[in-house]
């Protein structure tokens, strides 16, 4: 017996260390703007749209949780208080008003609070404030082409390989890293116009909350103001293809003055004739 409870004693101790160490590495690994080891919630926000869905998406669950709780308690006391053995007589009451009201009334208020956060959220997504920086993003099969039209910059985003990442210090996401990313500044209204050269492919950034599609012979647009500098991991959110899962998208939050610096090093290459490296992938 005390050889058994020596052993379980030891089992938890180890379930317990090996937890905590799970719990250490999923936290270490828990950076912004990219997916996390065992991450149930969404990304950080980075932008005011990823914040208001942030507050959105928790309100639902904690509506939706105290919901399904009346549901269950409803339950449990029609099972206790109303089956056979309690009431062998079962009772002939065939209309309640009150609850006729209440099962109209309660439904439609709750629809109402759900609509009007939504309908909140919906337009200000849809509303696109005057832009600082337009860039236009094509999807192919299977990478990017983006264009900043109004500083005649030009350039496409490639997956890195496993050997190109493991060059680089510090080592990019895996599936997540490209050559050139895209670089925006920071507190700025970026409106993003996206389109497909063949099929279509679909733009995302979870951390922006954004998600477009890019459609051929299609121009769409939405908008984001990143309020954080970094690097923010997004891939292609539209079966496309085989390669449809390494198609992946990098955005680099930086200041204003890295942001014109790095404006001004792809001009000059593009005047050369040649294609520069993203700031982000010659920082590395």
């Amino acid at each position: 017996m005390t050889m058994s409870m020596g052993r379980i004693g030891r089992h938890l101790l180890c379930s317990g260390i090996l937890a905590a160490a799970l719990g250490v590495g999923g936290a270490a690994h828990a950076v912004e703007g990219q997916p996390a080891p065992w991450e149930m919630q969404l990304q950080k926000a980075a932008t005011p749209v990823m914040e208001n869905i942030v507050w959105f998406h928790s309100f639902l669950l904690w509506l939706i949780t105290a919901i399904t709780l009346f549901v269950l308690a409803l339950l449990v006391i029609v099972v206790v208080k109303f089956n056979a053995k309690a009431n062998p007589v079962p009772s002939k009451t065939t209309h309640h008003t009150l609850i006729e009201v209440a099962w109209t009334i309660v439904p439609v208020l709750i629809l109402v609070a759900v609509a009007v956060p939504s309908f909140r959220l919906l337009f200000f997504q849809l509303d696109i404030p005057k832009a600082d920086v337009t860039i236009k993003a094509t999807g192919n099969q299977w990478n990017w082409t983006y264009n900043y039209p109004d500083d005649k910059i030009e350039f496409t985003s490639i997956m890195l390989t496993d050997e190109e990442r493991s060059k680089m210090n510090p080592v990019p996401p895996r599936l997540l890293a490209v050559d050139n990313e895209t670089v925006v500044p920071v507190n700025k209204v970026v409106r993003i116009q996206t389109t497909a050269a063949d099929v279509i492919h679909s733009w995302a950034i979870p951390s922006f909350g954004v998600k477009i599609d890019a459609i051929p012979g299609r121009l769409n647009e939405t908008w984001f103001r990143a309020t954080k500098e970094g690097r923010y991991y997004g891939q292609c959110s539209e079966l496309c293809g085989k390669d449809h899962a390494f198609m992946p998208i990098v955005v680099r939050v930086v200041s204003d003055q890295e942001y014109d610096a790095w404006k001004k090093q792809q001009q000059v290459a593009s005047r050369g004739g040649k294609s520069y490296a993203s700031v982000g992938a010659a920082a590395q």
